[in-house]
């Protein structure tokens, strides 16, 4: 079966959405259902949503040497194999080192999916139209984010954890014969003659620097800290639940249709913003949007007290975390297309991992030792921080941007 370039971009990507479900769901279900998963504090929280990064850190380079000399469809089935296997473990085991175990497997999962999706957006892509296809790729798999976290946090308040799991690794494994219909099985990673020439040029160079700083920001931001927290947050706000047509609308679920709408969205509106990038003169320019946007944004979340401004608040910062996460992956993919394809794109899912491992593990030690309020201070204070250091780098380096 031929499958053209973009439908291998939309292939990996909705496979990558079905994986991501049971990820997606812990996120919104475990800060507030942390008893009932045979927990016995706060840091455990981090540390369950955190260790599946940390272990990706010496995974991701071994992944990126497996893409060298084996098919993206074989990488890509153990991928879905491990999600359906880490998710139904959530609802069946309560041991703590037990489900610190499932998440590290989880985190060699996401290696695999993640690392090769960015691969084949490369490979397909070019400098006119790169932006627009990290876009599609990043909106189609954060239908499972909104598929875990939307029906994640309503069915659990509804029915069971051991439900929700059980149910989220079914999908998973009746999504495993698409595998073979999406995702292609010559698909090889490797360099070109050009890029083993000019491999290491600008490897270290202020621009790439920067643009890994960038990215261990957005995943500390992104993906870490403020996933992580949403729903504590909503909580500490929302003092009554609502009811709609009998249903029950705890702060599980109001996280997770705060999150949905963003994954709701992501399809549409991140190619839109890739477009932008491709168009414009400087992206660099557009990346203090959501740099000044978010600090300030987070600065107000700090400080809300009414249940529908708050709301808000955080539907606005989804749509600036849409503009940073597209913006920042472009930026990096553009960079890889001129070096190591393999080495730049493995820095950088390492550094949004770090900073993805390092949100919840740090968030949570702050709220137990100050508040909540001081975590998203101290998320401001590092993203307009980081704008202020890229006003500086586009004023030095511009002629090279």
């Amino acid at each position: 079966m031929i499958v053209s370039e973009k439908n291998k971009v939309v292939g990996i990507a909705l496979i990558t959405a079905v994986a991501v479900m049971g990820d997606a769901m812990l996120f919104i279900v475990l800060p507030i259902y942390w008893r009932e998963f045979g927990l016995t504090g706060l840091w455990q929280i981090g540390i369950l949503l955190s260790i599946n990064r940390f272990i990706r850190l010496p995974i991701n380079p071994l992944v990126g040497l497996f893409y060298q000399h084996f098919q993206l469809r074989t990488g890509v089935l153990l991928a879905i194999l491990l999600a359906a296997l880490t998710t139904l473990s959530y609802g069946i085991f309560h041991q703590f080192w037990i489900l610190v175990t499932m998440r590290a497997l989880w985190g060699v999962a996401w290696s695999l999916l993640r690392l090769g999706g960015f691969l084949t957006v490369i490979e397909v892509t070019n400098d006119a139209n790169r932006g627009r296809f990290v876009g599609l790729y990043n909106g189609l798999w954060g239908i499972g984010g909104l598929v875990g976290m939307l029906g994640g946090g309503l069915l659990v308040d509804q029915t069971s954890i051991r439900f929700v799991t059980s149910l989220f690794s079914i999908i998973g494994l009746l999504a495993i014969p698409s595998v073979w219909l999406l995702v292609p099985a010559s698909q090889k990673m490797k360099e070109t003659e050009k890029n083993n020439k000019i491999k290491d040029k600008g490897w270290l160079s202020p621009y790439l620097t920067m643009i890994l700083i960038t990215g261990l920001a957005m995943g500390f931001i992104v993906f870490g800290l403020f996933a992580s927290t949403l729903s504590p947050l909503i909580e500490q706000v929302y003092q009554e639940d609502w009811t709609f047509l009998s249903l029950t609308i705890g702060a599980a679920t109001l996280g997770g249709i705060i999150q949905a709408i963003r994954w709701g969205w992501d399809p549409f509106v991140a190619p839109v913003v890739g477009k932008l990038l491709d168009s414009s003169e400087s992206m660099l320019r557009m990346l203090l949007i959501p740099l000044v946007a978010g600090g300030i944004l987070f600065i107000i979340l700090g400080k809300v007290s009414s249940i529908v401004f708050l709301i808000t608040t955080l539907l606005i910062f989804q749509l600036v975390s849409t503009i940073f996460v597209t913006t920042t992956d472009t930026l990096a993919t553009s960079t890889a297309a001129q070096n190591n394809r393999v080495k730049v794109m493995t820095a950088h899912t390492i550094v949004v991992d770090i900073g993805a491992a390092l949100g919840p593990f740090l968030a949570f030690i702050v709220i137990e030792m100050f508040s909540l309020k001081m975590v998203y201070y101290i998320a401001a204070t590092l993203l307009l921080s980081l704008g202020v250091l890229w006003l500086y780098f586009i004023k030095k380096y511009t002629s090279n941007c």
